[in-house]
């Protein structure tokens, strides 16, 4: 045999395995590529089938929230009858959820006794020791401040001061125009905005309204100030959008969250509903978190 003989021959058996490989990978590609594409037209399908119940739910959600947001007033009729309620706006709250709310604080029978908006100025940590530094000249006569350098407490321990009466009479009321007086020279400070005429009578609790940003260092001034609102009237509650800091700082903390009552979603009218619900449970002695993120929106009866 010749040399050509043998390299013809090995020339052929390579020639027929490629061949052969390249038959074998054109049948199972085929089949590969049948499974996938009916994978992919199931998986399509379903794809389908969840926008479907997607659009669905937010449809239905869409009729019951515009349910509920004509039929909050009714809802909260009675709610609060005569009580005095002071609200503090945070730098990144919504205006239509400040304005619906204490709308539908009148509606449950409460009167709004004054608005007040903190700046950025309140919150920064870098005008700590400015507001620390005024606070105290502030302070109306008989009050006192609690032992802390926190600029969340000593602020919000001044306005409930302020703003809110004392449960007993345990203190003498700063007069209308002293607390007036006081307000200005915060906004004077560049710490409020709003700070304007007051309600002749005092409030009875204190609504802090807030936004859905997250920022620890303010969210806790924000959370600390509403705790002493809380401590020193008769309740406290803090609301804010969907992601609000603030509402989560108080309810990570086992002091705040068994004191304050809290709610999440406030761009909802569920949750302005429950906001409303939320200081009659305050005025009752009772805490507890509402809206989306804590799964409820009306406080659980009373015992008794």
């Amino acid at each position: 045999m010749s040399l050509r003989y043998h390299v013809v021959s090995i020339a052929a058996v390579l020639l027929a395995l490629a061949l052969g490989v390249v038959l074998g990978a054109s049948a199972l590609s085929g089949r590969v590529l049948g499974v996938l594409t009916s994978d992919r037209d199931q998986l399509a399908g379903q794809v389908v089938a969840l926008r479907d119940e997607r659009d669905a739910a937010q449809h239905h959600l869409r009729a019951t929230e515009g349910l509920v947001a004509a039929g909050a007033p009714s809802t909260v009729a009675g709610v609060l009858p005569g009580r005095g309620v002071a609200v503090i706006v945070a730098p990144d709250a919504a205006p239509a959820d400040v304005d619906t709310v204490a709308g539908l604080v009148t509606d449950a029978g409460g009167r709004v006794t004054g608005r007040l908006a903190l700046t950025d100025a309140a919150l920064a940590p870098e005008q700590a020791d400015a507001l620390r530094a005024l606070v105290p000249r502030l302070l109306p006569a008989g009050a006192q401040l609690p032992t802390t350098t926190d600029t969340g407490a000593l602020t919000g321990s001044l306005l409930a001061s302020l703003l809110v009466t004392r449960p007993g009479g345990t203190a003498e009321q700063p007069t209308g125009p002293e607390a007036t007086t006081a307000l200005r020279a915060l906004a004077d400070g560049g710490f409020l905005r709003g700070a304007g005429a007051l309600d002749a009578a005092p409030a009875d609790l204190a609504l802090v309204v807030t936004g859905g940003r997250s920022d620890p260092a303010r969210d806790g001034v924000v959370a600390r100030l509403t705790g002493e609102m809380d401590r020193i009237g008769a309740g406290a509650v803090v609301a804010g959008r969907t992601g609000s800091g603030a509402v989560a700082a108080v309810r990570a903390d086992p002091a705040l969250r068994s004191g304050l009552s809290t709610v999440d979603g406030l761009e909802g009218p569920s949750s302005r509903v429950a906001t409303v619900l939320a200081l009659r449970e305050q005025a009752d002695g009772r805490a507890g978190t509402y809206g989306p993120a804590a799964g409820r929106f009306i406080p659980s009866p009373a015992a008794g």
